[in-house]
């Protein structure tokens, strides 16, 4: 069985410490709509993430 993830939304935001609980809700209450969230640190600027919402 083929599991396809299309990228729905990709947004740059300042980078906080805490962010990660946000995308971590999101995951844990979303998961049953097929959604997933992701965040990663910008890599040309540390200040900034880049915050991925995905279709499952």
């Amino acid at each position: 069985m083929e599991s396809k993830i299309e990228v729905l939304s990709t947004v740059k935001v300042e980078y906080t410490s805490d962010f990660y609980k946000v995308v971590d809700a999101l995951n844990r209450t979303l998961k049953r709509e097929n959604l997933m969230f992701g965040l990663a640190l910008d890599q040309q600027d540390n200040t900034k993430a880049v915050f991925t919402i995905y279709r499952t």
